[in-house]
């Protein structure tokens, strides 16, 4: 799956292939995706290399091959469809259908990194059975699967499926799914310290990462922990 940034980018050089039969520069491809430096066109060019989307051909200036698109973009469908991670809303399955007393059904949206930001995995991937009594009587909530050891001491372990209540908003020491830059998604413990936002392990192995405001964006609260043995 790509993020919302990746999907565009794809989409902006796909198109200029087309038209001109030569991919934009790195000056364009920043100025259309509206990022504030060359870099971030970097880490996107990138990431869509690892997964098999374009190429880059060696000794040739602007030289970039795509070699598959997402579906979306070989149907001419509606495009990129957001779900949590990307800043959308999930669709509650069966408008969250009781599985059985007390128990409600949550999607799992896919992974969430407790250690170095990675991206999320924007589809339900399943569906889980979470007690009630774990979830805020109004708003949305869903779940992510924990990948990485960077929570250990707040009791959160790899593997775990962390319960998440959508909002956009937290008091500082809240665990919550962070978005950074609207490229990657973490989950950590928010601090805000001014116009700066430290998002802070639990775990001293890892750094505590400091952001502008701008660049950090609330997806979620923690509010419950599932563990399989």
């Amino acid at each position: 799956m790509l993020t919302r940034k990746q999907y565009d980018l794809l989409h902006f050089i796909h198109n200029r292939l087309q038209k001109d039969g030569v991919p934009p520069s790195f000056d364009e491809m920043k100025e259309a995706l509206d990022l504030r430096s060359k870099s971030g066109i970097h880490r996107l060019i990138t990431a869509l290399e690892e997964r098999g989307f374009i190429r880059r051909l060696a000794h040739r200036a602007r030289a970039i091959e795509i070699v598959k698109l997402p579906e979306t973009l070989e149907s001419g469908g509606a495009g990129f469809q957001p779900a949590v991670i990307d800043g959308g809303r999930p669709e509650r399955p069966a408008a969250a259908l009781h599985v059985e007393v007390g128990s409600i059904e949550l999607p799992v949206m896919g992974r969430i990194a407790a250690g170095t930001p990675i991206e999320a995995i924007q589809q339900v991937s399943r569906n889980i059975a979470v007690p009630a009594s774990m979830l805020a009587s109004s708003g949305r909530h869903y779940a992510l699967e924990v990948k990485g050891d960077s929570m250990i001491e707040a009791g959160i372990n790899s593997g775990d499926i962390v319960v998440i209540q959508e909002q956009s908003t937290a008091n500082n020491g809240d665990i919550v799914v962070a978005l950074i830059e609207g490229e990657e998604a973490t989950l950590k413990t928010f601090r805000r310290r001014g116009t700066t936002i430290a998002l802070e392990a639990a775990n001293p192995a890892y750094e505590t990462r400091l952001y502008q405001d701008h660049q950090v964006r609330v997806q979620g609260k923690l509010v419950g922990l599932i563990r399989t043995y």
